[in-house]
């Protein structure tokens, strides 16, 4: 764990070590996450009832921060990413419309709710168990301001369960879900860490969250991640195989009979040609326009979706991670906005 790992967990042992009151802790605990919540709660509700007074909308993709970073297994740099995203989103480099002209700077297409404060809450002590449900609380927040739906910029691949999880509790049902990763992130506990970035499928696919779990782009599978696949039933698609399952994932039709179809996108599921700035760079990945392709062209009502892994710490050639991430961003706002 690195220094930012260690901060939260540090400053409570220092306060334990100070023999403060076990009862005042927590109380200071709770302020903090009443704090965060409201503020997200504020955020929501002024952009909802913004585009409730516009009208003409069905839905519309909302920005969410959760920079999260120390459930990862190798490097924590995926912490630093949200506001990466967003400055590389406005950067004026290109212009604010997505390939199918949907433009970003109408607020109906695109609206931005904040982040979570993750490092503040962790700073407190406030422990995982509580952070993940932070999160999912803060999703439901979004969700309650229709038409708004949560577009969550990660972070690392943890924070996929507590958004799904709140996603399914709130529309009342499981969802169909197309993971894009060079890893299926299905461990049972990844280096016994329940909440690893490596695991959050498997909490996911527990919990009765997901009826389909379609894994594409798959290149760094062990054993073990294949038995998972199998006990839960996930439809793992990998890259050696690509050519061959090319027509069947670029004409993908999901969502009937559930609540919808979410997305969640792992940068690293690009060869690192396209996307160095990740944390576990595995070569032999998908071109962009195969991402593209596959998203553009999938049939479903996406209800939510997420963009996870960018690592700001390891991206080179003056930022060209980060517009890949923003890009793809982009074009699942397309997918979720009407």
């Amino acid at each position: 764990m690195n220094t930012i790992g260690k901060m939260g967990i540090h400053h409570l042992r220092k306060l334990n070590a100070s023999n403060v009151p076990k009862d005042l802790i927590e109380k200071g605990q709770n302020r903090v996450i009443e704090a965060s919540l409201t503020l997200i709660r504020e955020r929501a509700k002024l952009k909802g009832e913004l585009l409730r007074a516009m009208g003409g909308v069905v839905a519309s993709a909302s920005l969410l921060g959760v920079p999260l970073g120390h459930n990862s297994s190798f490097l924590q740099g995926p912490a630093f990413a949200p506001p990466r995203i967003r400055e590389a989103i406005w950067c004026g480099s290109t212009n604010s419309t997505t390939e199918e002209g949907r433009d970003l700077n109408d607020p109906r297409v695109l609206t931005d709710v904040g982040d979570v404060p993750i490092q503040e809450l962790r700073d407190c002590g406030v422990d995982d168990d509580r952070l993940m449900n932070i999160i999912s609380e803060s999703v439901k927040l979004v969700m309650e301001q229709e038409p708004l739906r949560p577009l969550v910029l990660g972070g690392d691949h943890s924070i996929s369960f507590p958004v799904v999880r709140a996603v399914s509790e709130k529309l009342g049902g499981p969802v169909d879900i197309l993971h894009l990763d060079a890893h299926p992130d299905i461990y049972h506990s990844f280096e016994g860490n329940k909440y690893s970035h490596a695991s959050s499928f498997a909490r996911i696919m527990e919990g009765g969250y997901a009826r389909r779990l379609l894994q594409v782009g798959i290149r760094s599978i062990t054993k073990e991640g294949r038995e998972q696949g199998k006990r839960f039933g996930v439809e793992q698609y990998e890259m050696r195989t690509f050519s061959r399952d090319r027509h069947l994932l670029e004409n993908l039709k999901l969502g009937e009979g559930v609540k919808g179809v979410y997305i969640s996108v792992d940068v690293d599921c690009l060869d690192p040609a396209f996307a160095p700035g990740v944390s576990h760079i595995e070569p032999g990945g998908l071109s962009f326009r195969d991402v593209l392709n596959i998203l553009q062209n999938l049939k479903g009502d996406v209800v939510a979706g997420d963009v996870v892994e960018f690592n700001p710490q390891r991206d080179t050639v003056d930022g060209m991670t980060a517009m890949v991430a923003a890009k793809l961003v982009r074009e699942l706002t397309a997918k979720i906005s009407k």
